[in-house]
């Protein structure tokens, strides 16, 4: 299966994991063109159903499920923290240390506890722009934007996001780089008792290291 730049990462009876480009929504809705399920249902029947979201702007590893008991099993896994999912981020400014955030959430109006793991790998200049840093992160919980968010808040946001990020600089990269795309990418997921699955990096992410991170 290929269906604009889904490729399958790993199947098995239960559930179908994919790599989604970044750009694609996971659901329709209003003001949707192009969206994953929507897509998936062009393509087999019964159509897969989606364990969980990632952001439109976000690449990387996305988990479906074949059959409804096996989407309840795997959404429950997500919920109690049994499948190990990392991401890797780009973020402005430069930092070397380690930690947790545990800011809450306004989630539509409420107060959400939030927790993200994260982890400074690299660091890199981006000529006149300023420094930048790699990043790994784990999320502990699941809310809306929270790796964007939990990092803004931090002082680190993630080049390229042009809703919690620095826009000034934004436009700057996407002037003089060519930088178009969130540098956020949802890069393994380990499955309970069974294999990692690992998402390779879109062109555009991998080039991007390979310019500007001078201590990987």
């Amino acid at each position: 299966m290929y269906m604009k730049g889904v490729t399958v990462l790993f199947e098995d009876d239960e559930i179908l994991a994919l790599n989604k480009p970044s750009g694609l929504a996971v659901q329709g809705g209003a003001g949707v063109g192009a969206s994953l399920d929507v897509l998936l249902a062009s393509e087999r029947s019964p159509p897969p159903l989606l364990v969980h979201r990632l952001d439109r702007e976000t690449s990387g590893i996305i988990l479906t499920a074949k059959t409804k008991p096996a989407a309840a099993k795997y959404a429950l896994f997500f919920r109690e923290g049994r499948l190990e999912k990392k991401y890797l981020g780009v973020c402005a400014g430069a930092a070397t240390e380690q930690g947790r955030i545990t800011e809450t959430l306004d989630i539509r109006g409420k107060p959400k506890a939030a927790e993200t793991h994260y982890r400074f790998l690299a660091g890199g200049t981006l000529e006149q722009d300023g420094a930048c840093s790699l990043v790994e992160l784990e999320l502990a919980t699941g809310r809306t934007h929270q790796i964007r968010r939990h990092l803004a808040g931090l002082g680190f946001p993630l080049l390229g996001d042009d809703k919690y990020g620095d826009f000034a600089l934004n436009k700057r990269l996407k002037k003089t780089i060519g930088l178009k795309r969130l540098l956020l990418h949802a890069l393994s997921l380990r499955l309970p008792g069974g294999p990692v699955i690992r998402a390779p990096l879109p062109d555009y992410f991998a080039e991007f290291l390979d310019r500007y991170l001078t201590t990987l």
